[in-house]
């Protein structure tokens, strides 16, 4: 790892400052578990870091029919926390381990993107809104493939927003040693109708749109098959492994509705 300047700014308008002064390539750091081993590896040579967690962007809170939360609120604060909505706090109580959830932030795994992420699902299926500080970002039109999202860059997510569900669950195949989502489903039923969003199977989060229009049908979802043409296939599961996984990981989220 080559040495690098390290800001530590105390206001948003700071934080972009000290990403855009940066003489040479910045880079914001929140909880790091993805940027630290990037740059341990030098896959990642930023020539600053703009540390995020000064900024007072941690917190939960309900406000109508939604549940805001903080961009740099851990894990651990959302397992404990996000009791509005027992699906997204039993999300967070399994991510990593202890120091995992004590460390990384719910804003910078959305940012971030990762194709094995839990959050996104969470965001998808909770119609969530991704605020930043230029504005405000549809979970819809947020995510874009892999680690890739709608962000400008230096653009920061402050906060975001979750629709509070009728009832929501989410189900996970993980790694047994990163403990990422294999495959991870996420269920919502809302007033308006239900959303799946599945991650961990393909390059990205995605909607599962047949999973959705058989739930808002009725109609029983054993028979449920989602086609492995454009899913993950590596060491650890193939494609038409990862395709039976997400109706399995389907059935156990509504199995476990809350």
């Amino acid at each position: 790892m080559r040495d690098f300047a390290l800001h530590s700014p105390a206001s948003l308008s700071a934080a972009t400052a000290a990403f855009a002064g940066t003489d040479g390539e910045a880079a914001y750091l929140a909880g790091g578990h993805t940027l630290i081993p990037a740059m341990k590896s030098r896959l990642r040579m930023p020539d600053a870091l703009v540390d995020l967690t000064g900024l007072g962007l941690s917190g939960i809170s309900k406000d109508g029919d939604r549940l805001w939360i903080g961009a740099t609120t851990s894990h651990a604060d959302v397992a404990t926390g996000a009791t509005a909505i027992p699906g997204l706090a039993c999300l967070a109580a399994g991510i990593g381990d202890a120091q995992v959830r004590n460390r990384g932030t719910l804003g910078g795994s959305i940012a971030n993107n990762d194709p094995a992420a839990d959050y996104p699902a969470a965001a998808l299926a909770l119609d969530a809104v991704i605020e930043t500080d230029r504005g405000s970002h549809n979970a819809d039109d947020f995510f874009q493939g892999m680690f890739t999202t709608a962000l400008a860059e230096s653009e920061i997510i402050t906060r975001v927003g979750f629709t509070i569900p009728q009832q929501s669950s989410y189900a996970k195949f993980r790694h047994p040693a990163s403990r990422y989502a294999m495959v991870g489903v996420y269920v919502a039923r809302h007033a308006a109708g239900w959303r799946v969003a599945v991650t961990g199977a393909g390059p990205g989060v995605f909607r599962w749109t047949d999973a959705e229009a058989a739930l808002n049908a009725g109609t029983d979802t054993a028979g449920l098959v989602l086609a492995a043409d454009d899913l993950n296939s590596d060491i650890h599961a193939s494609a038409e492994y990862r395709a039976h996984l997400c109706g399995v990981m389907l059935r156990q989220a509504l199995a476990t509705l809350a």
